[in-house]
């Protein structure tokens, strides 16, 4: 069930409690770079269908379920919250940022999304205990990497976070992934590349890198382990001409913004 972000709201101040055989896990010491090699990337967010021919890796949310045969990430909102999860942050707001007005703090871009309180240790833990056991049902679901979106929530949090804030949850979570022998994308937030050795990345899963011309931070800091989203609605050129300009990490496609599946009209997948 979706909930909006006013319905989120409510519950929290209610207090409501309510193709060829995939490459093999690396033990902690592993990188995705031993461990694999990915050839062809799709971004299945929008739902799950069988992946174009000559993809071998795939994005799917956490809820989905993996694409047979291939190596298969699993999507974590994992510093913000998403609105099938209302209910359970609900039963949780003291992990939920709130403003000056007492309210949480609202994701501009996602008006249904609240950042998650990483401001102290005691929160961090409460929030990597949650998220810990998506990331165990990831593994068990036979996803083979994870990635963890809005490392960069700090900086529409009004000042309340900080980048050491998050980085030291991202730590966390990384460590818990790594435990189930998962590999650990990087979402976004070129800034924080270079901080790649510290907190543990494999690889990086990044959108529009094209768009905002920072392609060239991800692949220094991740070779050619870069899985690179463009939009259809917001190119920087043609489709041709992206995937034609020699910047872009090899992995890039084309992806309609709401990523639909083939059945909708508006879908649409370029690999460049």
């Amino acid at each position: 069930m979706k909930y909006t972000a006013a319905a989120l709201l409510v519950l929290l101040l209610a207090g409501c409690t309510a193709a060829p055989s995939p490459s093999p896990k690396p033990t902690p010491e592993t990188t995705a770079r031993e461990a694999g090699v990915w050839t062809g990337f799709d971004y299945q967010l929008g739902g799950g269908y069988t992946p174009p021919e000559g993809v071998n890796v795939v994005a799917r949310d956490r809820t989905d379920t993996p694409a047979e045969g291939i190596d298969t990430i699993c999507y974590v909102n994992g510093f913000q919250t998403q609105g099938e999860d209302a209910e359970l942050w609900a039963g949780h707001p003291d992990l939920v940022l709130t403003g000056s007005d007492g309210e949480p703090v609202i994701d501009p871009n996602w008006p249904d999304e609240f950042l998650l309180d990483t401001s102290t240790a005691e929160k961090r833990s409460g929030i990597a205990e949650i998220l810990g056991a998506w990331i165990d049902g990831c593994a068990l679901d036979g996803f083979v990497a994870v990635e963890f979106d809005n490392l960069d929530s700090f900086t529409r949090s009004e000042g309340a976070l900080t980048q050491d804030d998050n980085v030291a949850l991202a730590e966390v979570l990384v460590s818990r992934a790594h435990e189930n022998f998962l590999r650990v994308g990087q979402k976004n937030s070129a800034e924080l590349s270079f901080l790649a050795p510290q907190i543990g990345f494999d690889f990086a899963v990044t959108e529009e890198c094209h768009r905002w011309d920072e392609c060239g931070v991800y692949t220094e800091a991740y070779g050619d382990l870069v899985l690179n989203i463009e939009y259809t609605d917001d190119l920087r050129g043609t489709p041709e001409e992206v995937c034609a300009d020699e910047s872009i990490p090899a992995l890039t496609i084309i992806r309609d913004r709401d990523l639909t599946t083939p059945d909708s009209p508006d879908y649409f997948f370029e690999a460049c």
